[in-house]
């Protein structure tokens, strides 16, 4: 086990970067292939604009790495974190400070994001895609990428946790972004059964539903459980009945240009139907989505 952190320990960026190009090329050739949606109009140029938040995602990564290193050595070196409260055998501690990493890193940090409203409108941006897949995982806000990049941390020092488990769960969990927003079909049997456990195709495409409630369901990333444990999973029967985007910004001219995208944080609130900061009490009391 120590030999396996070694080597995500020592992994040059340069691979973490190929191996990210490589997952989006291979998924981009099997939407060609399954795909859930047809989405073939203006593919490219839609791609384009969400590896534009790709790379913005990855500077902002990189412009961080540093306190985030310096985090996890804190930890390791002087065992801070719950992890090191009890002897734990490697194992355990590894896959333990996965799950932590996956519950306050991604699911916590997701959650609040849907609940506060200035965080909110950073977020908004990666809900505005109308055409979900492979390449809109890293669509986000670089705002928001500072707010993951600091919830990571905040899982670092929580949990205690060695830089060869951080970047071994930032590989694992770039490979379920890809997966869960790639625009494949995914076999319903095994769709479900997986999702007991970890995020699927179908559980996370619910998430992306135009309007409410189902936008602030399923905020998973790798783990489903957390979804499960605190009440906030749901499921469609049918994924192909889904409409993407956010009812708040449906028109391409907000939702597909690029300025307007960045921008969009700093733009006047508008509160979505189904309620969300809402001041209506009539739209609180009818959400809209798929029953």
């Amino acid at each position: 086990m120590e030999s396996f952190l070694d080597f995500f320990e020592t992994i040059p960026p340069t691979y973490r970067t190929a191996a990210l190009v490589g997952g989006l090329m291979a998924f981009w050739m099997l939407e060609s292939a399954i795909p859930l949606f047809s989405f073939s109009k203006h593919r490219i140029r839609h791609a384009a604009l969400n590896i534009f938040f790709t790379l913005t995602t990855l500077v902002v990564n990189f412009s961080l790495a540093f306190l985030l290193v310096a985090s996890a050595d804190y930890t390791a070196s002087n065992r801070i974190g719950v992890l090191y409260y009890v002897s734990l055998p490697t194992w355990l501690h590894v896959v333990l400070g996965l799950m932590l990493l996956d519950l306050i890193g991604a699911y916590f940090i997701h959650w609040i994001e849907h609940r506060i409203k200035w965080m909110w409108k950073f977020h908004l941006i990666h809900h505005t895609d109308t055409h979900v897949d492979v390449t809109t995982g890293l669509r986000h806000h670089p705002g928001e990428s500072v707010f993951r990049a600091a919830f990571t941390i905040l899982g670092v020092l929580v949990a205690g946790v060695p830089i060869g488990v951080v970047l071994l769960y930032q590989t694992i969990s770039a490979l379920f972004t890809q997966i869960t927003h790639a625009n494949i079909q995914s076999p319903r049997a095994i769709d479900k059964i997986v999702s007991y456990v970890f995020v699927t195709p179908n559980m996370h495409k619910v998430h992306h539903h135009f309007s409410q409630p189902l936008t602030d369901t399923n905020y998973g990333n790798v783990l489903s459980i957390w979804d499960r444990m605190f009440g906030t999973f749901t499921e469609v029967e049918k994924t192909t009945e889904l409409h993407y985007g956010i009812d708040t910004h449906m028109k391409p001219e907000e939702n597909n240009d690029l300025i307007n995208l960045l921008a969009i944080p700093f733009q006047e609130y508008r509160a979505p139907s189904g309620s969300k900061f809402s001041e209506d009490p009539v739209a609180e009391d009818h959400p809209d989505g798929i029953a």
